[in-house]
């Protein structure tokens, strides 16, 4: 098993700023690992709802991680400024896989990178649905595949 090496910030599609904060400090003095989930979580949830690709209120379709993984290469500290990235590393008929890198604001590798698998399922039901077309065409926009592979 080879060891993973940083993401360079040119492997992610979107950027959005993120706002470290207080409580989210170990007692070591950089940020707690379970923080990273929150904010992989942020990310893709921030790209779904900023593109209205999904309503948590009030849509018919959400989306279920069924897969998470994260690896850590530098540590980052409240009140560091910091961004995320996201691209799509795969579309299927009912699911996603997510790549999502954390950087230092500016930074050109990842201080952390991984992401998750959404599972998109019937609100109501929890069974899952294929991806609606605009869905689709949305994530293809931003994913990491050509298209056709």
């Amino acid at each position: 098993m080879s060891r993973p090496t940083p993401d360079s910030r040119d492997r992610y599609r979107v950027f959005q700023p993120i706002t470290t904060r207080w409580m989210d400090n170990d007692i070591y003095g950089h940020l707690n690992n379970v923080v990273y989930y929150s904010l992989f979580d942020t990310v893709v949830n921030g790209f779904l709802v900023e593109n209205g690709l999904v309503d948590p209120h009030s849509g018919d379709i959400i989306g279920l991680v069924v897969n998470s993984s994260c690896h850590y290469f530098a540590p980052l500290a409240f009140p560091q400024p910091i961004e995320g990235g996201l691209r799509v590393d795969r579309i299927g008929t009912s699911s996603v896989t997510y790549g999502v890198g954390i950087f230092a604001k500016d930074g050109e590798t990842a201080a952390a990178q991984g992401g998750f698998v959404h599972v998109y399922v019937d609100a109501a039901s929890r069974r899952p649905r294929p991806l609606p077309a605009a869905m689709r065409k949305a994530l293809q926009e931003i994913s990491d595949v050509p298209q056709g592979s």
